[in-house]
């Protein structure tokens, strides 16, 4: 069985995500479409996603997925280079941790449940340097 590449939280979140996402490799117009197909935008639906360039070096500014084109934006200064934003007209606008593609399997799948807990008020920066130092994350980690 695969692991889970995509979590989201349930309902809202009260925290600063709204999931996790964990990409195979760091090619933005390889990984994107299918990340908003599994989103379930409307056909036809303007599809924006915001990233850190920093975090996407060489990203294009447009996406062919099929039946439709993802506009790609450059986030602004003091953004966090590990999170992605995607704005699916009606269906929604999450707030995504990004896990980088080369993490271990473990800690992915950590990061992955932690950012979709509606309780964990952690940002990404902040879950990602307490898996780097081998630290639980979400918010029993928090507390710690």
């Amino acid at each position: 069985m695969p692991l889970p590449r995509l979590t989201l939280t349930p309902d809202v979140s009260h925290g600063p995500l709204d999931g996790a996402w964990w990409p195979r490799c760091d090619a933005l117009e390889l990984e994107l479409p299918s990340l908003v197909d599994l989103l379930e935008p409307e056909p036809g639906a303007v599809i924006r996603v915001t990233v850190d360039p920093a975090g996407w070096p060489g990203a294009p500014h447009t996406v062919m997925a099929p039946g439709r084109v993802i506009a790609v934006e450059p986030t602004g200064p003091g953004s966090d280079a590990h999170v992605i934003t995607l704005d699916c007209g009606a269906v929604g606008r999450w707030v995504l941790l990004v896990v980088p593609p080369e993490e271990p399997a473990g800690t992915a799948v950590r990061l992955l449940a932690a950012a979709a807990d509606p309780e964990n008020p952690l940002t990404a920066a902040s879950m990602l340097a307490l898996a780097d130092a081998g630290r639980p994350v979400g918010a029993a980690g928090e507390a710690e």
